[in-house]
């Protein structure tokens, strides 16, 4: 399925369930710890610079922010989990949006869990993917910044990640913002799951 990633608009900022807009296409959820580079990665998809708007400060996104890609998928940015330089309660009320949102809405056709490459398996990371498990979401692991690694480092770290994650290395993306390695591959798994 061709999909044109640079046919893009941002549709809305969702801050409760009950604004969800109309599910009219298959939604590609990102999903990852606080600054582990999601809205850097989506900007790269999607071949613009500012269009999901990045920032070095944790907990930068507070709502679901929905992108429409070629009147045939939703793109989901969703808030990160984990450490956020912001009050317990609205933490605790992004955490439920996220789950409300994941176990509810039927048109996701896919969970991009975004991962650091550079460090171990952080328990967040792995709860997290177990869930997804248990909720029988298809999910696709990217481990991210591999840039920031030389290639044989890369590859050590991204087996240690798989067997973290009980994965085999075709189930996930080696992924970079900056050098666009996994950049093709990721749009084409992406496009996969795009409306006809």
């Amino acid at each position: 399925m061709s999909v044109n990633f640079h046919n893009v608009r941002f549709l809305q900022s969702v801050f409760s369930t009950k604004n969800l807009p109309d599910p009219l296409y298959p939604e590609i959820a990102f999903a990852g710890r606080s600054n582990v580079g999601k809205s850097s990665l989506i900007n790269r998809i999607l071949n613009r610079r500012n269009l999901v708007k990045t920032s070095s400060r944790p907990g930068k996104t507070q709502s679901l922010n929905y992108f429409v890609v070629d009147e045939k998928l939703y793109l989901v940015d969703l808030p990160g989990y984990g450490y956020a330089k912001v009050p317990h309660g609205m933490q605790t009320s992004w955490q439920k949006l996220i789950t409300v949102y994941l176990e509810k809405r039927e048109t996701i056709a896919c969970v991009v869990v975004i991962i650091d490459i550079r460090h171990e398996l952080k328990e967040q990371d792995r709860r997290f993917v177990e869930w997804l498990r248990h909720m029988e979401h298809t999910f696709l692991p990217v481990y991210t910044k591999a840039d920031k690694l030389p290639r044989g480092k890369q590859a050590r770290n991204a087996d240690a990640l798989d067997a973290g994650l009980t994965l085999k290395p075709d189930e996930r993306v080696l992924f970079s913002t900056k050098s666009g390695q996994g950049y093709e591959k990721l749009k084409s798994i992406l496009a996969s799951y795009s409306k006809g």
